[in-house]
């Protein structure tokens, strides 16, 4: 099951919307077949496996970090092509909480003869299609928030300065996490200070993330980076016709998601982004619209990196969140992960709501 999950790490950047999916197929103690799922609409890792392992597959044993599909979609269902291949047993690692699927893929197998289990390795299963299994039991993507500090919590200058706090390392690994990412998000106040482009560039990437721009009142900039290249998607509180045709002439994608006081309904962008398919977004925003997405629990990860750097309190913080009067408002964090990146540190750490982890 480690080599399978290992080939499914292969998929990291380009299965979306499909899940990331190894496959092993063992027979006399020997692995006779493997392969992964590659991109949406090509065979799945099951296929890729039978493939190799030909006459092979006969009474072997298949190793798969996600239950097989039972369903007709863009190919076969891959339990169909299991039991046709005649193996004798099945483990996936978890099952596939896609409601086509859902335990009926292990059932289809076992009603074959097949022995059919699942667990194996369940959480590091979990972990690889977070975003994909957050997608499909709560119709909402996994949003990972990336930050980048001194050691004093501090993002750029009062003067707006803030390149470069981290060092290449962690520069370079944040952008490892974009190119995973179905997605990366930002706020309108990023696109005017910094003017970004969004993109991967320090890693090779096969596909470049969505792009996606909140900006309730469209005051984007014609001129701003963000808007050259692939069309990106804006999420925007205006129904200011004039300028939504105009950006949409330009190939921009425009969704309007006006709450009750005319910002951008932050839950509902979540929502129409998993409508769309995507799994995991990676937001890179300002203390503003950080604040906002944790203050409506829409951050289910923070990606901080911590530059052992001290710049005084009157630089720029984090998160713009209420000021409290107690520490029991306080909000608490799981520590997911903790390294050194180069000279800098990396915490993943993940928001706690009602005793358990996001």
């Amino acid at each position: 099951m480690a080599r399978a999950l290992a080939l499914a790490a292969k998929g990291l950047e380009s299965t979306s919307p499909n899940p990331r999916v190894g496959c092993v197929l063992v027979k006399d103690g020997r692995i006779v077949g493997e392969g992964w799922h590659q991109r949406a609409g090509e065979p799945h890792a099951e296929v890729h496996a039978l493939r190799m392992a030909r006459h092979a597959a006969l009474g072997a044993t298949a190793y798969v970090t996600l239950e097989p599909c039972s369903h007709f979609g863009r190919t076969p269902p891959c339990a169909d092509a299991l039991i046709e291949a005649g193996v004798a047993r099945v483990v996936a690692a978890t099952e596939d909480p896609n409601p086509l699927v859902a335990g009926r893929g292990l059932a289809r197998l076992r009603a074959a003869g097949i022995v059919a289990e699942h667990g194996l390795m369940q959480t590091a299963a979990h972990e690889l299609n977070i975003g994909f299994m957050a997608r499909m039991t709560r119709g909402r993507p996994w949003l990972r928030m990336k930050s980048a500090s001194t050691l004093d919590g501090k993002t750029a200058l009062n003067n707006g300065t803030s390149q470069w706090i981290t060092g290449a390392a962690a520069r370079r690994d944040g952008h490892r996490w974009r190119a995973r990412a179905c997605a990366i998000l930002t706020g309108i106040g990023t696109v005017r200070e910094d003017d970004p482009e969004l993109t991967v560039r320090a890693v090779p990437c096969e596909r470049q993330p969505l792009r996606v721009l909140v900006d309730a009142k469209l005051d984007v900039s014609p001129r701003a980076r963000i808007l050259h290249g692939a069309p990106i998607l804006i999420a925007t509180a205006s129904d200011d016709g004039a300028r939504i045709r105009a950006l949409e002439a330009d190939g921009h994608q425009v969704v309007a998601l006006p709450n009750a006081v005319g910002k951008v309904h932050l839950l509902g962008l979540m929502q129409e982004l998993a409508a769309r398919g995507l799994n995991e977004i990676h937001a890179e925003a300002g203390l503003k619209l950080n604040g906002s997405l944790l203050r409506e629990g829409c951050v289910d990860e923070l990606l901080m990196y911590v530059a052992p750097v001290l710049v005084g309190d009157l630089a720029q913080g984090l998160f713009r969140l209420p000021e409290l009067e107690s520490l029991d408002g306080a909000m608490r964090l799981h520590i997911h992960d903790v390294r050194s990146i180069g000279e800098d540190l990396r915490i993943i750490a993940r928001p706690i709501t009602h005793g358990a982890e996001r």
